[in-house]
């Protein structure tokens, strides 16, 4: 926005807040910048998700090309798991 612009929304819209101190502003904005996001908080969880997604897919790929049916998965996954 326009600094003129932004001073008259401030004025027309926010009157209390025409005294306050740059200060005041700046730690405004850094608490608005700090608050948990959507992407910050599920960036660590899905590192862990691609990582089971590449596994999966390879997986599928190598049973894909092997020609066999999609049911040999089960038999060749599934008593993996156990352990």
């Amino acid at each position: 926005m326009k600094p003129s612009k932004l001073q008259d929304h401030l004025r027309r819209c926010h009157p209390d807040k025409t005294e306050k101190d740059l200060k005041y502003f700046q730690t405004l904005k850094d608490t608005f910048r700090k608050r948990p996001t959507l992407d910050r908080m599920f960036a660590s969880t899905s590192q862990r998700s691609d990582d089971g997604l590449r596994a999966s897919y390879n997986i599928s790929l190598l049973i894909a090309k092997s020609g066999k049916p999609h049911t040999i998965g089960e038999k060749l996954i599934l008593p993996l798991k156990r352990f």
